[in-house]
């Protein structure tokens, strides 16, 4: 069953506010505020996001800090991927990057100051569509610099067992990714899509977990401001908090954080990504071979 309230919201966004084909760059015509908790810290934070001058990209500051240092959303500050992507400039980091990331890079925002008071990004609904959403709110402006788009030329690989993702040269850049879960809500699944159709297909898909791991996670120190109204649960039995917004949820949010960790190269590279059981490691490593080949 859909979310009829998602599926009103998105039908709005259905063309992102850029034109992600276009040789110019992009930023935020305003800034733009949002609050909330970490999924992993549990800790409330308030994240400011700005424009940015061209070329500066899309880098985040930690305002609570001494001397407010910057942390670039860059596949060389990747420090770690358990359960999350987590950046790091000398002491300072920052977690869970990867929806807010996703967004910025999906409507085509080049450049952006993301300033927080906290080490993680709020989860706020378990998606990115509430980041799309303040991001439609204020708008999207040129600038007058040139867009550098990697593009694939010879096929990348990452694999461990039997996940993988890969990047195979394409005319224009593509998105699909497959799950095999064996748990019968989910089972398998692939999707495939485009960036323009990222706001209306990729964006309301919400972050997943298992019943049977939540306690685990926790004893371990994860998870804390997880709960069912910003994560969807699944358990052999079927899922704790229905409705899902899209039938096929899981694989759409596995394509959201990909989109999320392969916007640290700045732009999204022109080539079809290609994954399967994957995971933020096997992206972030993808992202580097593509840094290193392109």
């Amino acid at each position: 069953m859909t979310d009829p309230t998602v599926e009103a919201a998105s039908s709005s966004l259905r063309s992102p506010s850029v034109n992600l084909g276009s040789s110019q760059q992009h930023t935020l015509s305003i800034a733009f505020e949002r609050s909330g908790v970490g999924l992993h810290t549990g800790l409330a934070t308030i994240v400011r996001v700005l424009p940015a001058d061209p070329g500066q990209g899309r880098y985040f500051v930690r305002v609570d800090l001494a001397a407010a240092p910057i942390i670039p959303a860059r596949v060389e500050s990747v420090s770690q991927t358990l359960l999350s992507t987590e950046l790091r400039q000398g002491e300072a980091q920052v977690r869970t990057v990867e929806h807010l990331l996703a967004a910025l890079a999906g409507l085509g925002v080049d450049n952006a100051r993301i300033e927080l008071d906290g080490p993680e990004v709020p989860l706020l609904d378990g998606s990115a569509q509430p980041w799309v959403e303040a991001i439609s709110q204020v708008g999207i402006v040129a600038q007058p610099a040139e867009r550098t788009i990697r593009q694939v030329s010879q096929p990348l690989w990452v694999q461990q067992e039997d996940a993988f993702v890969a990047a195979l040269p394409a005319a224009e850049t593509r998105f699909s990714y497959g799950v095999d879960y064996d748990l019968p809500a989910i089972g398998q699944q692939w999707y495939s899509c485009q960036p323009a159709e990222f706001a209306a297909e990729i964006a309301p898909a919400r972050t997943f977990g298992f019943a049977d791991q939540i306690e685990q996670l926790r004893n371990r120190g994860s998870i804390k401001g997880g709960s069912l109204r910003n994560a969807l649960v699944c358990s052999p039995k079927g899922w704790l908090n229905p409705p899902l917004r899209f039938a096929n949820e899981p694989v759409r949010h596995k394509l959201l954080d990909l989109i999320g960790d392969l916007s640290l190269l700045g732009t999204l590279p022109q080539a079809h990504i290609l994954a399967y059981k994957a995971s933020h490691t096997l992206h972030t490593q993808l992202a580097q071979q593509i840094a290193q080949s392109c």
